[in-house]
This record gives C-alpha cells, sequence and structure tokens, in this order.
C-alpha cells in the first residue's frame, strides 16, 4: 500500500466556499469521487480557500482523484456563482507519506488539525467538513441511510447521477458521513489507540502552530462573508461589493476588521482582492 497526501494551493483572494451549501456539495463529491474511482480516503478536510486528503493508492490515482474533485465542485461553483473559474489551474501538491516512519499519522494528524490550526473551532471534532469527528468517536452523530431516500432526492442531494452504495449513512446536514466509506478500522489501527491518536493531533505541526499564532481570525470567512452582505445594506443600501465605491469599500473594509477581529489575509479572501489592495484600503484615510 502507498499513501499519499494531497494538498491544494490556498486561494489568497477568493474562497473555495462560501455557504454552508457548498460544504454540503463538496462533501458529498468526495464520497462520490472515492466511490467512482475506487480509491481509499483516510483523511480529508475542506477549509474555506484550500482542501487536504490522505488517499490510499498510486501517484497517478492520487492525482486522478484530485482532478476529479476539482472537476465536480468546479462546475457547480461555476454554475452557481457565474464564474468562469472551474478550479482546474489550482496547483496540487502530492507528497508520498509512509506507514513504517510514522509520516502517515503525521499527516493524518494534520490534515484533521487544520481546523484548531486555523481558529475555526477548540477541538477538530468540532469540525463538520472532514473526518474531524471520525474516529474514536464513542457517540456517532445520528444518521440515516441513502438507501431510504428515492433516487430524485438522491439526485437533488448529491448533485450527481452515481449510485452509491444504500447503506452510506446521511447526517442531518444532508450530506454522506465520511465513517461511510472512510476506512475507520484501518486509520484507528495506525495509531493503536484513542491515546496515540490524540498524541499525534496534539503534537501536530499544525497543533504547533496554532499555539504560536499571538491572534487569528475567530469567526469563519462564511460568516464575515453574509455579515458583508447585511452591511452593504445597512450602511450604503448596496446589494453587495459590486454596488460600492472605493470609499465606501475601503468603509466597509474596516468595519469588518473592527467587528470581527478580521485580519488582512481573511478580508482579502472574503473580498475577492488581493491583499495589498486590501491593506492599502483599511489603511487609507
Amino acid at each position: 500500500m502507498k499513501f499519499f497526501l494531497v494538498t491544494s494551493d490556498h486561494f489568497s483572494d477568493r474562497l473555495w466556499f462560501r455557504e454552508m451549501e457548498d460544504f454540503r456539495v463538496a462533501m458529498n463529491y468526495v464520497a462520490v469521487v472515492s466511490f467512482t474511482l475506487g480509491i481509499n480516503v483516510l483523511s480529508f478536510i475542506l477549509i474555506s480557500n484550500h482542501v487536504h486528503f490522505v488517499l490510499e493508492g498510486t501517484r497517478n490515482q492520487a492525482k486522478l482523484f484530485a482532478d476529479r474533485f476539482k472537476m465536480l465542485y468546479g462546475k457547480y461553483y461555476s454554475r452557481k456563482y457565474v464564474s468562469s473559474e472551474y478550479l482546474r489551474r489550482i496547483g496540487i501538491d502530492i507528497r508520498e507519506v509512509r506507514l513504517e516512519d510514522e509520516s502517515l499519522k503525521r499527516a493524518i494528524a494534520y490534515v484533521i488539525m487544520n481546523s484548531v490550526a486555523a481558529n475555526i473551532c477548540a477541538y477538530p471534532n468540532m469540525y463538520p467538513w472532514g473526518t474531524g469527528d471520525t474516529f474514536f468517536n464513542p457517540n456517532p452523530p445520528f444518521a440515516t441511510e441513502l438507501g431510504k431516500l428515492s433516487y430524485k432526492a438522491q439526485f437533488r442531494m448529491l448533485k450527481s447521477n452515481v449510485k452509491l452504495p444504500g447503506d452510506y449513512k446521511i447526517s442531518s446536514e444532508n450530506y454522506i458521513l465520511p465513517s461511510s466509506y472512510v476506512p475507520v478500522r484501518f486509520v484507528e489501527s495506525v495509531f493503536s489507540s484513542a491515546l496515540g491518536y490524540r498524541y499525534f493531533l496534539n503534537t501536530s505541526f499544525k497543533a504547533r502552530k496554532h499555539l504560536e499564532k499571538d491572534a487569528a481570525p475567530s469567526f469563519k470567512d462564511q460568516n464575515i462573508a453574509a455579515a458583508a452582505v447585511d452591511l452593504c445594506h445597512s450602511l450604503f443600501r448596496a446589494k453587495g461589493f459590486e454596488e460600492l465605491s472605493l470609499d465606501q469599500m475601503a468603509e466597509l473594509l474596516r468595519q469588518l476588521k473592527y467587528r470581527f477581529s478580521a485580519d488582512i489575509n481573511q478580508l482579502a479572501r472574503v473580498a475577492g482582492m488581493s491583499y495589498t489592495n486590501v491593506a492599502k484600503m483599511i489603511d487609507s484615510i
């Protein structure tokens, strides 16, 4: 068996996932791609501006998985947001990790701890968009079986005509739970015990980066994006960024920074602007 850590480039000036529905769609596409390609997903996480996967297979299979996921989600994103960006040009780093030298354990822990390092949540099992609560979980979430839905209902939920196994479990948020297709027992055996699993989480690179941070965004990108729309209307009677003048945009960014303690990187992603332009607007008088 070979294993690979697959990491996408980070968008600095836009979001992969603008709303909760975007996360749900992407979660289901992970299940669809894993099933159709027959590739085991050991761990993954979907963050606002990038994604990570730990996969079992060959390097070519890992690349095929990443390309297929980008294609499916990119088409959905393009249709929804009327954008020409299909994510096809997003760079993907594929790095082999091994069971023998603990790099597989560290890769899984690195992926799972992304949400904590981003200060989105205090513990990885609180983040739903990935495998954060999949392993060593004595209280799995309530779920229903996919097979209990009609074909039309499955199609509407999955945004795909792929027929997944009927025993796949659906969360209360209408996405396929990773435990349906992730080899949970194998991953748990890699860490030997829950204690070993927690050790690698707590000593991962992402955990150390989290401890080193003086400050980080305490609100999710999606929350700030939604608040920005509300502020556009309440402050300027505008429907969105596109209707704001440069001075109004600068004031909006300053308001978001003040109200949400958002840093420039986060504001750039939410506003779809470069770091430099956002910094100039915030500092302008």
